[in-house]
């Protein structure tokens, strides 16, 4: 009896994202359990696993041979999008690191990337980087998801090329989209008022622990700034 591979909630939500019958690269990929599962429920062609450290790249492959899927899945080692050849995936998902690592990771595969494939991303923190890249890159963000599972928080970037920009033309306006994502904004989903607000009381604690500091001209202008984003974050989820 072949075993079945089942996901959290968290990889559920990537998993929702993938077009049918698509080629899937799945980047840092932790055990190869997004394409085992996406192969057995019949939603993808065939898939990459890239891995960029030997120990994980044998774990998935040792994933791969347990529920028989080794001529559907290619486990590959390297980093990031250096596993793929040019348009070779028509989805890439990348999942579960820092939005900065994410970024840094489609920065430095760009090359691979032509154009006519959709970009799955879950950042655990950092999301702001990811929107950054996708829009400088000509990426247009498709649909946003947020999560929250075992007490943890999570949002999903969805993405491919077009010219439609979903984000203000002002400029104060559009770099809070970035933030906090334009249609989470318009959304306000309640795991997305818990998330910032819990982010609120964060910053009111550290803004509390500033104002019992020794009085200077640097520590007012940190100050000035924590209160800054404190207004900001009371005007988001209000």
């Amino acid at each position: 009896m072949q075993l079945h591979v089942t996901l959290d909630t968290r990889l559920e939500k990537v998993v929702s994202y993938i077009p049918q019958g698509a080629v899937l690269a799945d980047i840092g990929s932790d055990h190869a359990f997004v394409p085992c599962y996406c192969i057995q429920q019949g939603l993808i062609k065939r898939a990459i696993a890239g891995e960029v450290n030997q120990g994980p790249k044998e774990a998935a492959d040792g994933q791969v041979r347990l529920v028989g899927l080794e001529e559907e899945i290619d486990v590959r080692l390297g980093s990031g999008l250096s596993v793929l050849e040019r348009g070779e995936a028509d989805a890439i998902t990348i999942a579960g690191m820092g939005g900065t690592l994410i970024a840094t990771i489609l920065e430095e595969g760009k090359e691979k990337l032509d154009g006519h494939e959709r970009l799955i991303l879950q950042p655990n923190v950092d999301a702001v980087d990811v929107r950054v890249w996708l829009l400088s890159n000509g990426y247009q963000l498709l649909s946003e998801a947020i999560v929250e599972e075992n007490a943890k928080i999570y949002e999903v970037l969805v993405a491919e090329k077009g010219e439609e920009i979903l984000y203000s033309e002002e400029e104060r306006v559009r770099q809070k989209e970035l933030r906090y994502g334009p249609q989470l904004m318009r959304e306000k989903s309640p795991t997305f008022i818990k998330k910032w607000t819990e982010e609120l009381h964060k910053r009111e604690y550290i803004l509390a622990q500033m104002r019992a500091g020794t009085d200077s001209e640097e520590l007012k202008r940190k100050i000035q700034a924590m209160q800054a984003v404190i207004d900001e974050m009371m005007e988001v989820i209000s």
